[in-house]
């Protein structure tokens, strides 16, 4: 009888043991320890939904017009993201410069622009030729009218097409300079 009443108390006062054994090893500093980061670590302060800037130059003619399907703009690192953006890219002529991508992140005080995805920039002369330029990356910096990328780059104009890697285009003198393996097939009119 003092067997069969002796193994509860026995297993009830083991089972005992290990909960304050298991009691007395638990960390106190992991009830102190901060939730872990489930947030985004770059999170948007503000967005805008079919977003459109107008810009003039100081004479009244039209600097740009742009549009975007999305604008986000990223509080910590005061990056613009857009997606889808387009523009017209006028300098004060007639003939804007049409430039769109996939997306794009803007800089503060956009300063460097990152065009990104299917990059595309074309225009229509004067006298009504075309010129398309396409890569698949491309930074431009609007206050210095200069913008380059190390990506492929194919540039069809009326005469012909012109392929290269990697480009420096510096749009205030119409100049673009063509980094490596460039190849040209012209049309002789």
């Amino acid at each position: 009888m003092l067997r069969k009443l002796l193994t509860p108390v026995l297993l009830t006062f083991a089972a005992l043991l290990l909960v304050a054994a298991g009691y007395w090893n638990i960390n106190p500093d992991s009830f102190s320890s901060p939730p872990s980061q489930t947030r985004n670590e770059n999170p948007v302060d503000f967005y805008a939904v079919n977003a459109r800037s107008v810009q003039y130059q100081a004479d009244g003619k039209l600097q740009y017009d742009m549009t975007s399907s999305l604008l986000e703009h990223v509080q910590s690192s005061d990056i613009t993201l857009l997606s889808d953006p387009r523009m017209n890219l006028y300098r004060g002529t007639e003939q804007p410069w049409k430039v769109r991508s996939e997306r794009a992140e803007v800089g503060p005080d956009g300063i460097e622009v990152e065009l990104i995805d299917q990059v595309r920039v074309e225009r229509t002369d004067a006298k009504g030729r075309p010129t398309i330029l396409t890569t698949s990356r491309l930074t431009v910096f609007p206050q210095k009218e200069y913008a380059q990328t190390q990506q492929a780059v194919r540039i069809d104009a009326a005469n012909g097409v012109t392929t290269a890697q990697g480009m420096k285009a510096y749009l205030n003198d119409g100049r673009m300079l063509l980094q490596s393996n460039v190849r040209g097939q012209h049309e002789v009119r």
